[in-house]
């Protein structure tokens, strides 16, 4: 499964990352409502886990309006809130489960595989990634920029799938250190520009129109625009 965590506790959400992606899903985090509720957008997750009190934007909103957009992807609210009405308002804006906080991760992997089971349909798995003429097969492990295949290194391969998972979206450093690297420290730190130096040099040097883009002040993104 591919599995959006909203939490704004850093230690908390690296110790269920780590759990789920031990049990075998892929794992995005956010560490704020507002930036939830871009990356909900812009991926194709299988279930959110959203802690309720958020930052910028708190659980029980970001879900909502989630839910206003028609996104029918299940969703589990974890929260330190566990009275009868505050999981009914939790079930109320669009939740399917409800675990309230201390919790056992057992439980919590339990309940979001659960979720999973739930879906009508087959989950769309995703193999392929096309931005302009750049291609990224993920069964090959290989990508193409205008039918010229690129050689990346293994750490560069996963920038750019995170980059064109959310083509069209500017990815903040944060997000990449959390999601590509799994750090949870200083974003200032200069590990992010070197490899997107790297990359860009080969995705980008030698063809007419660049695709990867620095935000000045945001992030980087990936898209055929200007």
């Amino acid at each position: 499964m591919r599995i959006l965590l909203v939490e704004d506790d850093a230690e908390a959400a690296a110790y269920v990352a780590k759990g789920l992606r031990e049990a075998g899903h892929v794992v995005d985090h956010a560490l704020d409502g507002e930036t939830g509720l871009n990356m909900a957008g812009a991926g194709d997750y299988d279930a959110y886990v959203i802690d309720r009190m958020l930052p910028k934007l708190d659980g029980v909103s970001l879900l909502t309006r989630r839910r206003e957009d028609g996104d029918e992807t299940p969703a589990l609210f974890l929260s330190a809130l566990g009275e009868v009405d505050d999981r009914v308002t939790g079930f109320k804006a669009g939740g399917d489960d409800y675990l309230v906080k201390p919790y056992a991760f057992p439980e919590l992997l339990a309940r979001v595989e659960a979720l999973g089971r739930r879906r009508s349909a087959p989950a769309k798995v995703t193999t392929r990634y096309v931005v302009g003429d750049l291609e990224m097969d993920l069964l090959t492990r290989t990508v193409r920029r205008a039918g010229r295949k690129i050689d990346l290194q293994p750490r560069e391969f996963r920038l750019l799938e995170y980059l064109m998972r959310h083509a069209g979206h500017v990815v903040t450093r944060t997000m990449l250190l959390e999601n590509v690297w799994e750090y949870h420290f200083d974003p200032q730190t200069n590990v992010i520009d070197v490899h997107i130096s790297r990359l860009r040099a080969k995705i980008d040097k030698d063809f007419d129109k660049p695709l990867l883009k620095t935000i000045r002040g945001a992030g980087y993104t990936i898209s055929e625009s200007d």
